[in-house]
């Protein structure tokens, strides 16, 4: 316990000269479902985290004779997790309320204490110091799972102030943290609320009420203006025409020329939407699909066993961030022989593109259907399960938001996508319909989002960085206390080294027989 440094009329202890005695659960064939009312259970050892008991995380007891009285958890109790996760082995909790019936696991501890020294006991074992001396005396492996024994957890050094002092810490202890955790309840719902406006933003912008409509501009103004049927016609002839040019380029590529129109006839033209369902836009606006206004293409398998330190960097999903761009680290980074580059030209992605993610393993988080745009001086390969988007004349940051809306989610979460691995294909995007505004109220629409979410996301990122604080200033919090820095000290108070013998004489007086349980219960501590 050589970091810890505390005054003078301070002591040093082990938890096994004042611990009354430490019990361990049975370990038996259970029933994988939470307890009922009815039958009796035994905790999981994912019930005890750091300061939070989960009386959910148990299993159902399958015969009432197994449940032993003797290892009920209680109110009150002290319960320490020996075996579990590098960050969870040692994990501490002083149980608040509980309504069902539960035993202790093998892997689940009961410390028994004196009523004064359990909260003081939990947050010293909570503290950095604590935390240190709980993994230097755990053993296994650091990628797997932990464990210590109970005799090694009798050697943890704790150091002990005197009783009122030791009251006084604890209160102010508690007080911190309670208004930490306030605050940290405080920022996430912030944080929820931040999410919930972002929707908001996009949900009123696909709606037309998010800028004045170019329709109500150009009343205002006395001027004419385009509607989007009339873009949606320009765009068709301009789809066309660029199909056309295609069908050419790859018809010389094979050194033909065609020698009348007859293969402009191939050229299919894209469904209108069923608009007779769809509810009614603003004026100006018009119902469209993307395979109206756009193109989609599937990126191709590039072999692994040909990834590189340097060349050419390969898009994949990993690489698709949720704010909408295209993140590279040491960690997602792939990179494929130049050779490939020029090999296989048609699938480079250059500056301002769009991507978009068509495989994922959930939809927890939106991850298929995610769409990205490059940066300006971005130059990859398009990797298989990504597919790029081409927006005909309409501005690429438009189709982005667009497709981040809650509209466009809510048609992806009603494809079907397949079981254990979620996928969506590009023929499945080209159904899409959406609602589009003129050209320059797209713009204006682009504006105006793009300076909300920049509010938003500045904001997020006070969050986030005040949300990583609050952890640090808890342990703060713990180091002032076991270091006799929290509270005034009190010199009529007596000395520490007294307290300790006093405990070793109720110990010697006892005979060493375990003593009963406390009955009162700290409902500060136990409700953290």
């Amino acid at each position: 316990m050589s970091a810890t440094h505390f005054p003078s009329h301070w002591t040093k202890s082990t938890l096994g000269q004042i611990v009354v005695d430490i019990e361990a659960g049975k370990s038996f064939r259970c029933i994988e479902k939470p307890p009922t009312d009815d039958w009796p259970g035994i905790v999981k050892v994912s019930a005890v985290s750091w300061g939070s008991f989960n009386e959910h995380e148990s299993k159902t007891c399958p015969d009432e004779k197994l449940f032993d009285p003797r290892y009920r958890i209680r109110p009150g109790d002290l319960l320490m997790s020996r075996a579990n996760t590098v960050e969870l082995v040692g994990a501490c909790v002083i149980v608040g309320s509980i309504s069902k019936r539960l035993m202790l696991s093998d892997k689940i501890l009961r410390i028994m204490l004196a009523d004064d020294l359990k909260a003081w006991t939990l947050w010293y074992l909570r503290s950095k110091e604590g935390r240190a001396q709980i993994e230097a005396r755990a053993t296994g492996n650091q990628l797997s799972m932990r464990n210590i024994g109970q005799a090694r957890i009798l050697e943890i050094e704790i150091p002990l102030a005197p009783d009122r002092e030791r009251l006084s810490i604890v209160e102010a202890i508690e007080s911190y943290l309670t208004r930490l955790d306030d605050a940290m309840a405080t920022l996430e719902r912030v944080q929820r609320n931040l999410k919930r406006y972002r929707v908001s933003v996009l949900k009123a912008a696909v709606e037309g009420r998010l800028v004045p409509t170019e329709a109500e501009l150009a009343r205002a103004e006395g001027r004419e203006y385009e509607p989007a049927s009339v873009l949606l016609e320009r765009i068709l002839v301009e789809r066309r025409h660029r199909w056309e040019e295609a069908e050419l380029a790859k018809m010389k590529a094979k050194g033909k020329v065609p020698k009348n129109d007859n293969w402009k006839h191939k050229y299919v033209e894209p469904a209108a939407p069923d608009t007779s369902e769809l509810p009614e836009l603003p004026v100006g606006w018009c119902w469209t699909s993307w395979s109206q206004i756009g193109s989609s293409q599937n990126g191709r398998p590039f072999p692994s066993n040909q990834y590189c330190r340097d060349g050419v960097r390969l898009l994949r999903p990993g690489n698709l961030h949720a704010s909408g761009r295209i993140e590279w680290n040491q960690k997602n980074t792939r990179c494929m022989p130049e050779t490939w580059e020029e090999e296989f030209p048609e699938f480079l992605v250059g500056a301002n593109e769009l991507v978009i993610n068509l495989t994922a393993q959930s939809l927890k988080d939106e991850f298929l259907g995610r769409v990205c745009m490059t940066e300006a001086n971005e130059c990859c390969l398009l990797n298989q399960r990504i597919g790029r988007l081409t927006p005909v004349f309409i501005s690429p940051r438009f189709v982005l938001w667009w497709l981040k809306s809650p509209m466009f989610r809510a048609f992806v979460d009603g494809l079907n996508k397949g079981s254990l691995i979620q996928h969506m294909f590009t023929s499945q995007l080209d159904l899409f319909t959406f609602p589009m505004p003129p050209l320059a109220e797209q713009a204006r629409i682009v504006g105006e989002i793009e300076r909300l979410i920049g509010v938003q996301e500045l904001v997020e990122k006070d969050i986030l960085q005040n949300i990583f604080r609050i952890p640090r200033l808890s342990q703060a919090v713990l180091s002032s206390a076991f270091e006799g820095r929290l509270v005034d000290q009190d010199p009529c108070d007596e000395p520490a080294d007294v307290l300790l013998e006093r405990i070793r004489a109720e110990r010697a007086a006892g005979n060493g027989k375990k003593q009963s349980r406390p009955r009162r219960v700290n409902t500060k501590t136990a409700s953290t």
